[in-house]
Order: C-alpha cells, then structure tokens, then sequence
C-alpha cells in the first residue's frame, strides 16, 4: 500500500470512530496519536504551501493525465496544486483545521455520544485534496518561477 493511501485510510477510520461510539484501535492508540502529529505538521505545511505559489511553480501534468492520478481534484487544480492550499485556508483559517484535527482524534479514541462540533464533512473534503495536491506536487516536482528583471523602460 503507498504512502498516501495508508494516511487516507487512516484519516478515513479517523473521521469515522469520531462520530460513533466506539474506540478506534484500542489495541495501540499510539498510532493514532502518530496519526495526529503527522496530520498536524502536514496541515502546518499546507498553510505554508499557499504562500509559494508566487515563487515556485509545479513542473507540467503529463500530456495525457490519468483520471485516477487526479484524484479529488478539478482540471484548473490539477493543473495548479496550490490552488487547494489557497482556496482552503480561505475558507478556514489554520487554527480551524488544527482544532478539527484535533476534534476527530479526541472523538475517535473515546466512546462518546456526543459528535465534534465542526463542519469535519467540509474540512474532510479540504484536507483529501490537500492530500491529493502534495501527492501532485511531490510525483511532478517544482521548479523556481524567476524573478522578472525590471528593463530600462519600466
């Protein structure tokens, strides 16, 4: 199993445990803790990321892109991964999606009744296709957009 699927599954159970009323892996909930300082610094990164795109630029989609390979994202995104970053720390600031992060683990480790407080179905989504952005982003590769030296004209 790649490395993405295996984070997905495990945010998958994740997101499920937190609205029911059973324990996610009681065995070793270690791992989920790993799962959630993963999932933290990787959304730290992903606010940072939203920040590059003036300055690097991921390297072109293959002529013939596979559908597969795109994942959640749309065409423009695929195109332009750090269209996510921008478009979901827009719409949620990094201390949303850090307490989200935060509410699916604490929900999912304990047998409670009641369910998280945030919107976790729009976060989810936000953070699959971030997921599926710095897949993209990784596989392609970047390269530094140059700067624009100014001519004796401007």
């Amino acid at each position: 199993m790649d490395f993405l699927s295996a984070v997905r599954e495990r945010l998958n159970d994740v997101i499920n445990y937190s609205t029911k009323c059973e324990v996610l892996m009681k065995e070793d909930p270690s791992l989920i803790f790993h799962h959630y300082l993963c999932m933290r610094s990787f959304i730290r990164a992903s606010y940072v990321l939203q920040f590059k795109a003036k300055r690097w630029k991921v390297k072109r989609p293959p002529k013939f892109p596979s559908r597969l390979l795109q994942g959640s994202l749309s065409d423009e995104e695929y195109r332009n991964p750090f269209l996510v970053f921008e478009k979901a720390f827009k719409e949620f600031t990094l201390q949303e999606f850090e307490y989200f992060n935060t509410q699916i683990v604490y929900f999912s480790l304990g047998a409670y009744s009641d369910e998280p407080e945030a919107n976790i179905v729009t976060l989810f989504i936000h953070l699959n296709k971030m997921l599926d952005s710095a897949q993209i982003i990784r596989e392609r590769g970047l390269k530094k957009i140059k700067d624009k030296k100014p001519t004796s004209s401007e």
